[in-house]
């Protein structure tokens, strides 16, 4: 009975002593915490002093593609149709033949013209002779004043009807033209909507030719958008403005290259933008007219802002905020208003004044009253790559850490359960 006495005491005792320690080890972590705090080194980090400066932006807007020199083929004439040379959605070329309407009953119609104008001219002659003769009997007083006029009508009448008689010719020329559907021009053609045999007459739609090289896009630009460009183009041509799309899924390349080429002179009351085109060569016909596209414009700037590397930017409780340095390089908060990104900067519309320095390298861990070190700024471009790098490492970083601390915990348990088992077979032998 001693025995078990003595051991109940002794675990006690080491318990007591163990719960001492523990408590001397909470009360010394916060102090060595707040020690290592106040000895902190300033951070470096990468600051940019404001200043104005213009920036492009990719701007990208709705549209829809069309062929600007689309054309729908109809009949010129009446008659049945006889022939047709194409075959649909081929490629035809400018003046190719692609109807045949009845041409042999124009063929004849022009050859009757034809031998009208040689009897009116005969006709001419002759009453040219005639008024020449009766001029000279009229000069030996053979003939009476009346009979000349009356030849010099017959003249006049002659010649108008061989004016008339070429007229007719030249008419039925034009028909015998119409007979023959040639390609005004050249693209890809579509379904003929008549087939032969077919009785056609004037405005009868045959089919439609369709350029594919080049096409145009007509969108609509925000007013605030047109009126920065229109300032632009007051120093560049307007071609300058280079223009591309996006190719669908499945398309060889990435995009199709091309400019601007107008750009409207008045503001749409109804949506308060401006419209403008822009044309893209399409050599292979990898979109089509009819297509809903994104024309991006990479020539638009925007001018005198400042602006910030989009990394530099923090959500604060106000809202987006970047860090200022003050006069003691601390960093301190500002809450700023966004503007539109220009790339990889972020234009700033109000929070920030010119001059000011601002922290532009990862605000990652930065506080308020947090000491930096300023380092010079090494451009947007590394910025940027620092920025993907850090976050790739925090990313990396915190998956070990929690890794860790998972299976710290799990010790943890292991060791907490391992130690309950003496416990209990202690108190099981002191029992009896």
């Amino acid at each position: 009975m001693t025995t078990f006495i003595k051991r109940g005491r002794a675990g006690l005792v080491a318990l007591a002593a163990s719960l001492v320690l523990a408590a001397c080890g909470q009360q010394e972590t916060p102090e060595q915490q707040a020690s290592g705090q106040g000895d902190a080194p300033p951070a470096p980090k990468q600051v940019m002093e404001m200043a104005r400066q213009d920036l492009p932006l990719d701007k990208s807007y709705p549209s829809k593609l069309r062929s600007d020199d689309e054309v729908t083929l109809v009949a010129r004439v009446t008659g049945f149709l006889e022939q047709r040379h194409f075959e649909p959605g081929e490629m035809v070329e400018k003046g190719e033949s692609l109807y045949s309407i009845e041409p042999d009953l124009y063929e004849s119609v022009v050859a009757q013209r034809e031998a009208d104008l040689e009897s009116a001219r005969a006709e001419l002659s002759r009453a040219q002779r005639d008024a020449n003769r009766f001029q000279q009997l009229l000069s030996q007083n053979s003939v009476s004043r009346q009979q000349v006029d009356q030849a010099q009508a017959e003249l006049n009448v002659a010649r108008a009807s061989v004016s008339q008689a070429e007229a007719a010719l030249a008419n039925a020329r034009i028909d015998l033209g119409y007979a023959e559907v040639t390609a005004p021009v050249a693209g890809m053609i579509g379904l003929s909507e008549v087939n032969l045999g077919n009785l056609v007459q004037p405005g009868t739609t045959l089919t439609t030719i369709t350029p594919l090289d080049p096409l145009e896009v007509r969108f609509q630009l925000p007013q605030n958008d047109a009126f920065a460009l229109r300032r632009q183009l007051s120093d560049q041509p307007i071609d300058a403005v280079t223009a591309w799309l996006d190719l669908p899924a499945g398309v060889e390349g990435e995009r199709l290259e091309g400019h601007l080429d107008f750009l409207g002179s008045r503001v749409n009351e109804a949506t308060s933008t401006v419209q403008a085109t822009a044309t893209f060569a399409n050599p292979d016909a990898q979109v089509l007219p009819g297509q809903f596209v994104r024309v991006h414009l990479e020539g638009v700037k925007r001018f005198n802002v400042l602006a910030v590397p989009e990394i530099a930017m923090t959500q604060g409780l106000m809202g987006p905020q970047v860090y200022v340095l003050d006069e003691d390089n601390k960093a301190r908060a500002r809450t700023v208003q966004l503007g539109e990104i220009a790339g990889p900067w972020q234009i700033l519309l109000d929070g920030v004044e010119p001059g000011e320095r601002v922290v532009v390298g990862d605000p990652a861990g930065l506080q308020p009253g947090t000491a930096i070190e300023p380092q010079p700024f090494a451009g947007i471009e590394q910025i940027a790559g620092e920025g993907a790098g850090k976050g790739a490492g925090k990313g990396a970083g915190e998956g070990a850490g929690n890794a860790g601390q998972q299976a710290a915990a799990q010790e943890q348990k292991q060791g907490g359960e391992a130690s309950v088992e003496p416990a209990a077979e202690a108190e099981g032998d002191a029992g009896p």
